[in-house]
């Protein structure tokens, strides 16, 4: 018989300066994704709170926030973790956090407004609450949709989807 050799689950003393080592970093790895969310939502509610006070802070909850962790790609964050609140109508606000090594952590928050067009939508990034301002009477005449143009950058609209050639199928 063939002895089956077992590597112990922990190849060092409970109490050794590896142990504390090992133990340290994993304090240091980061928030988990539960963790990620709760603070996106608590920044946006914050942010909205204290930047918003006389417009969307008064129809915005602080529970109405949806947070989403951070998205890594490639062993690098791509995006940072970020909220959501539906106002209705189609429209979304959305909430990050820009992390710079120069200026720290500045809010982001983003007005996600549907086009006229009915394929696809604008994102209006709101520095301040007068900037909400400006941009809610243009949105008032539809509705709360953002006019469409044909200018390129305009709503990111999708193309239709080209019908699907069937295989046998007689027209």
């Amino acid at each position: 018989m063939t002895a089956t050799l077992h590597t112990p689950a922990r190849s060092y003393a409970a109490d050794s300066p590896l142990a504390y080592l090992l133990d340290l970093a994993n304090d240091t790895a980061g928030p988990s994704e539960d963790e990620q969310r709760d603070e996106a939502e608590t920044a946006a509610a914050h942010h909205v709170y204290h930047s918003y006070g006389y417009s969307l802070a008064q129809v915005v909850d602080a529970v109405a926030w949806q947070g989403y962790p951070a998205v890594h790609e490639d062993g690098h964050r791509r995006w940072e973790a970020s909220a959501v609140a539906w106002l209705d109508g189609g429209l979304w606000l959305h909430h990050t956090l820009r992390v710079t090594e120069t200026d720290g952590a500045i809010d982001v928050l983003t007005l996600i407004v549907p086009c006229t067009c009915g394929r696809g939508y604008v994102d209006i990034t709101l520095d301040s609450e007068d900037v909400l301002m400006e941009i809610l009477p243009e949105l008032r005449p539809t509705h709360g949709l953002s006019p469409h143009s044909d200018a390129p950058v305009d709503c990111a609209s999708v193309t239709a989807v080209p019908p699907l050639n069937r295989v046998g199928s007689r027209r």
